[in-house]
């Protein structure tokens, strides 16, 4: 299993795009925390911003279709996307996982 994360700057964006993901069944789960304050440099300037981080857990089948969707979907010019691989997940929670973001018959 994979867990990834990228930022948006409103709770409306978090949202859409956790009900998307999860609509397009290309994840298991989708947590949005926040507000966070994420703080960077852009343009030549330090950036502070409040935004909100979404958490996505998915198969590692479902990648690159996430990616290319999240790229599609994403508010931001370069949004954040980071891909990290779970070292251990429960056999339970893999098995449910799989079970709903695998594509049914009549998705694929």
């Amino acid at each position: 299993m994979y867990v990834a994360w990228t930022t948006v700057a409103t709770a409306e964006d978090a949202s859409r795009l956790a009900q998307g993901a999860l609509e397009a069944r290309l994840v298991a789960c989708v947590q949005v925390d926040g507000p966070v304050t994420s703080h960077y440099p852009w343009k030549g300037r330090i950036e502070s911003a409040r935004e909100y981080r979404l958490v996505f857990k998915f198969l590692p089948e479902q990648a690159d279709a996430l990616e290319t969707w999240i790229g599609a979907h994403h508010p931001y010019d370069i949004p954040e996307w980071i891909v990290a691989r779970a070292e251990h997940v429960s056999e339970k929670y893999l098995s449910w996982a799989r079970g709903t973001s695998t594509p049914g018959p009549s998705q694929k």
